[in-house]
């Protein structure tokens, strides 16, 4: 009888948590028209796509404080921003960690964070995680580059920024800097994804 008990025990625990897991979503591919969002940045404000109504494109950044390939990329993140904003295609960087499970990843933490270093860009919390799984990111930084058209914001290219997270000197791949200047010039993406390299995000 006892055994009966834990048997139906088991099968009553195993059922609930299979039911309570959410579902994985896959997230974009290249070609397909992301959804605009709209998150709180750091000054207080609340920042969509569409407020770049003179863009021609976005480089769309899930990124942190706290992850230290995210650090390392901090600087090229800027760089990127700088060289590209004023040819239509600003950084709009996402933090998507769940900040119960990474405190120095909160809000108040992102603010210093961005003061700190001089953003150039705005800094968004994806204060619900609703925005990182209809992207499909799974690391920081991940980067979406979008191109606005009529039809929508076509994702473009989808992966890492360069082939060397450790040292920018010895980058022998330009993976985001080739895929905007293609996108810019009317060219085909050369390299449409690659695999992103950094912390997994925190849910």
């Amino acid at each position: 009888m006892k055994t009966i008990k834990l048997l139906i025990a088991f099968i009553l625990i195993t059922l609930t948590t299979a039911f309570s897991i959410k579902p994985i979503v896959a997230g974009y591919k290249v070609g397909d028209v992301a959804t605009d969002f709209k998150l709180k940045n750091t000054d207080g404000t609340m920042v969509s796509l569409a407020d770049y109504q003179d863009a021609k494109g976005y480089l769309v950044i899930f990124t942190c404080n706290t992850c230290p390939y995210a650090m390392k990329y901090e600087e090229r993140i800027i760089a990127l921003d700088k060289k590209y904003k004023e040819r239509g295609v600003p950084v709009v960087a996402i933090m998507p960690n769940n900040v119960d499970v990474k405190p120095g990843d909160s809000f108040e933490n992102m603010q210093k964070r961005a003061n700190e270093k001089g953003f150039t860009f705005p800094y968004l919390i994806d204060e619900n995680q609703e925005i990182y799984p209809q992207y499909g990111a799974t690391r920081t930084p991940h980067v979406y580059l979008l191109e606005k058209t009529t039809k929508g914001n076509i994702v473009r290219y989808i992966g890492a920024i360069d082939d060397n997270y450790q040292d920018e000197s010895q980058v022998e791949e330009r993976f985001v800097e080739n895929a905007v200047d293609a996108m810019l010039s009317g060219k085909e993406v050369p390299i449409k994804t690659t695999k992103a390299i950094g912390c997994s995000i925190k849910a």
